[in-house]
């Protein structure tokens, strides 16, 4: 598995062109540092989460900083559905899909799925596992898997492009909560 060395070894991946993805991804690239390798940007990124939910009361899940605005938990929910969306499109990119992927609401999502009825360590679970899980993905693919494209919601995108876009939406989320919910 000749990708798996050259992810691990090498110092950083190309951060994808912005004919990769959709315009509206690019803030969350732009997360990224020019410099980061990728993968182990992807696990710091799961380890800080581990802590950062472990250090949440129960009691303060269900608090949002405005009417209408998310809850702690169903942002937690968002993180996780919104990556196993990313990398189920990565998955059928790389395997040549060629239809179009469907887009997915998310407001829409996060009133459906009852996040506020689960605990916290329901969500470091998933987040882990997903995490783990997309990450051995990601590295499975070789180079031309990682330059590959199709196109989700419309919108084109490469391989590569979900691994910048999975960590930078983790960042900018990350940063909603420190910034609005003072976590």
């Amino acid at each position: 598995m000749e990708i798996i060395n050259n992810l691990n070894e090498r110092k950083h991946m190309n951060f994808p062109e912005p004919n990769e993805y959709a315009a509206y991804y690019s803030g969350y690239i732009k997360n990224i540092p020019p410099d980061a390798n990728i993968i182990e940007y992807l696990e710091n990124g799961r380890d800080a989460l581990q802590s950062l939910i472990s250090s949440i009361p129960e009691a303060k899940g269900i608090f949002s900083y405005a009417e209408g605005k998310w809850s702690i938990k169903e942002v937690f929910g968002h993180l996780a559905d919104s990556e196993r969306i990313f990398a189920y499109r990565a998955l059928c990119i790389a395997r040549k899909e060629s239809k179009s992927l469907p887009g997915f609401e998310q407001d829409d999502y996060v009133r459906e799925a009852n996040f506020n009825n689960r605990s916290f360590q329901s969500f470091a679970d998933e987040l882990l596992h997903l995490r783990n899980s997309n990450i051995s993905l990601f590295k499975s693919f070789n180079a031309a898997e990682l330059l590959s494209r199709g196109v989700a919601n419309n919108k084109e995108f490469s391989v590569r492009a979900f691994l910048y876009i999975i960590a930078g939406h983790e960042i900018h989320h990350l940063k909603i909560l420190k910034e609005k919910y003072g976590i």
